[in-house]
């Protein structure tokens, strides 16, 4: 060892030299007591952060809020008018059926491009804990990517 230490400048340097050597080989292989220790920091950490934003963002709730129960609002309100005016248009003349039936067909194309924010805002306050699986899902479905 004196050789080495000598080689090395110091006595203890090939002592640094092993010890740090078996620290990395130590580090390199991941056991499942660690991964299990490093899966519940992970998980903490998370909560920890969500805690957070949850409290830095509170003066903007209520903002929050009355946006999604405006776009909310909106597209429920668009969607009992078209749905109003098909049953209504089957009823009334043939010249009033037209229009309702032309407004009703404009409603949809709007009811359609809003549908996926609007099911976006509901599952964001109904179904927050499972976002997770959700977002997962959507990707898996409209992704194109596997598992």
């Amino acid at each position: 060892m004196s050789l080495l230490g000598n080689l090395f400048g110091s006595g203890d340097a090939a002592g640094n030299i092993i010890d740090k050597t078996f620290g990395l080989i130590d580090k390199s292989f991941y056991t499942k007591q660690e991964q299990g220790e490093a899966l519940m920091q992970a998980e903490a950490d998370a909560r920890k952060m969500t805690i957070q934003w949850l409290e830095s963002t509170t003066g903007s709730r209520l903002a929050r809020r009355v946006i999604a129960f405006s776009i909310t609002g909106t597209w429920l309100f668009m969607f009992l008018a078209a749905t109003v005016s098909s049953v209504v248009g089957i009823w009334v003349g043939d010249n009033a059926s037209q229009k309702l039936m032309a407004s009703t067909e404009i409603l949809d194309g709007r009811i359609d491009t809003m549908t996926p924010a609007v099911m976006l805002i509901l599952g964001f306050y109904f179904a927050a804990p499972y976002m997770g699986d959700l977002a997962k899902g959507a990707l898996q479905k409209f992704g194109n990517t596997s598992k």
